[in-house]
């Protein structure tokens, strides 16, 4: 007898669409493996794994996430919430009362959740109030600052879930401090590796430096977003004065964030800085391009939890423009070091002089997690023909 196990796969901005691409890759792989089709439609399959992707339009550029669409071969989600923008508590009721309707229209098994943004926690919670169980990848992270929004969404994402998958040992450790069963963490590995190492050939292939007149590890690569480091007009004309400066002796790419962007013209710095021959201020990039920028660059000065992983998976030097991170292990056994505003004059000389350690790539941080997540998805549902793990 077949059985069927029908999920829900939530994404709402950019950064989720790294982890939901290997997901989706991964189910049909196994539903091929069962005797399926890929789109679940089968003939005479052992077990099927059906999904809907829902992108709650959270991040709503459309250029840009057609884009990430496009080259991580993400199918078109069978659902847009188109959320937009708006306060916090605008766009996560949006959310909410949008995502209500999907799951009482589809009625599945199981909501897949990813990483940490509105859409995350506000899924979660809907899921949750139906009765419906909760898988949440990329759990246990923490930077223990609640003035983060993301480490709200974290905490109150990972209280609900059923089931938690971690990247990384501190993540099991943090979810155990918190109370969570044993049983409900799994530690699969981390899947924005999964991505990275799918798409590195093709990332370095297009060797994208090249288009700035930059060899390898001839510029340093920045991304900087966060309302800490640009909403401040002080903060905002130190950090462009330190790239000037920098630019001087290493070329520096700085695809702005479209937020970045607005206080940069907002506090009269958007021409000054272009007019600097070394600091390329360009358009948002595609996924290919971030990640052949950051393979060869001489170090990386960002604020995004992503590219903490990716450059220690990489091996490139990474200067984290923030107290705190969620992402320790990048720190403990990565390349990624945490500074401040004070210290990033010095953070960058130490770099540039050779005094950066080298790291080591996390266990599990393997191209293999997407693969273990849906292996423990098929076993609680086809050994047990119930999701019943607690």
């Amino acid at each position: 007898m077949s059985k069927e196990l029908k999920i829900v796969i939530v994404a709402g901005a950019r950064p989720n669409f790294m982890k939901i691409a290997p997901l989706t890759s991964a189910i049909k792989k196994f539903n091929n493996s069962e005797g399926a089709t890929s789109n679940g439609r089968s003939i005479n399959p052992k077990n099927v794994i059906r999904y809907v992707f829902v992108h709650t339009g959270q991040h709503y550029d459309v250029e840009m996430s057609e884009a990430f669409f496009r080259e991580l071969e993400l199918p078109d989600p069978d659902v847009n919430l188109e959320v937009g923008s708006g306060t916090h508590a605008v766009q996560t009721a949006n959310i909410i009362l949008r995502f209500e309707e999907v799951c009482l229209r589809e009625k599945p098994d199981l909501v897949v959740v990813v990483g940490d943004v509105n859409s995350t926690m506000a899924c979660t919670l809907v899921a949750c109030k139906l009765g419906i169980k909760v898988a949440h990848v990329e759990a246990g992270l923490r930077s223990f600052d609640r003035s983060m929004p993301e480490e709200i969404n974290r905490v109150i994402t990972d209280s609900l879930a059923d089931l938690l998958f971690t990247p990384s040992e501190d993540a099991d450790d943090n979810l155990l401090r918190e109370g969570v069963p044993i049983n409900k963490i799994k530690r699969v590995g981390n899947i924005m590796i999964d991505t990275l190492m799918g798409h590195l050939k093709e990332a370095r292939l297009g060797r994208p430096y090249e288009r700035y007149g930059f060899g390898e590890k001839r510029y340093a690569f920045v991304t900087l977003h966060r309302p800490s480091n640009v909403d401040s007009k002080d903060s905002l004309i130190l950090i462009m004065e330190y790239l000037t400066r920098l630019s001087q002796k290493l070329g520096v790419i700085f695809p702005v964030h479209p937020r970045t962007r607005s206080r940069l013209v907002q506090f009269g710095l958007w021409n000054i800085s272009n007019n600097s021959n070394g600091l390329i201020l360009s358009e948002p990039l595609g996924y290919h391009d971030t990640i052949g920028l950051v393979d060869k660059a001489r170090f990386v000065l960002t604020d995004s939890g992503g590219l903490q992983e990716e450059t220690t998976f990489l091996n490139v030097p990474c200067l984290t423009l923030r107290p705190n991170t969620e992402r320790p292990i990048t720190i403990t056994q990565g390349t990624n070091n945490l500074t401040s505003l004070d210290r990033l004059g010095q953070d960058i000389e130490d770099i540039m002089n050779g005094s950066n350690r080298k790291g080591i790539v996390p266990e599990l941080w393997d191209g293999h997690t997407a693969e273990r997540i849906i292996g423990i998805l098929s076993e609680l549902n086809f050994k047990n023909m119930e999701l019943s793990w607690q």
